[in-house]
């Protein structure tokens, strides 16, 4: 995994955020990926429940949707990643902004296999 390799593999993640893509996001990661969206939580395992807990937590709860990022670090498979958000929940019009960390990892073909974060609104 290159600088280059992240930076793309980002911008990827975030255009299909904004897009309320579930379908994009699954095609980042492995078959097998492991997707854990907080410290506390269970992780999510494989590429079919990534794109279910997309579908529910972003396509249908979120829009006007902008994402950021900062790389922090890269070595050899693995990365460290600033990133940022904000979207309206389409339930209440409420403003939204988060700022987080990714820990990445990837496989094979610039592949996530693991992505663990931490966030907070802000």
């Amino acid at each position: 995994m290159t600088y280059e390799d992240l930076h793309t593999w980002l911008d990827a993640y975030g255009r299909a955020w904004e897009t309320r893509d579930a379908h994009a996001i699954g095609e980042l990661f492995t078959e097998d990926a492991r997707y854990q969206e907080n410290p506390f939580g269970q992780p999510l395992r494989g590429r079919a429940a990534i794109r279910e807990y997309w579908t529910k937590a972003v396509v249908q709860t979120q829009e006007q949707i902008r994402f950021g990022f900062e790389i922090l670090a890269v070595r050899e498979n693995s990365a460290i990643v600033h990133w940022w958000a904000s979207f309206l929940r389409v339930s209440t019009r409420a403003p939204v902004k988060l700022d987080g960390i990714f820990l990445l990892t990837f496989g094979s073909g610039n592949h996530c296999c693991e992505l663990r974060e931490w966030w907070m609104k802000v």
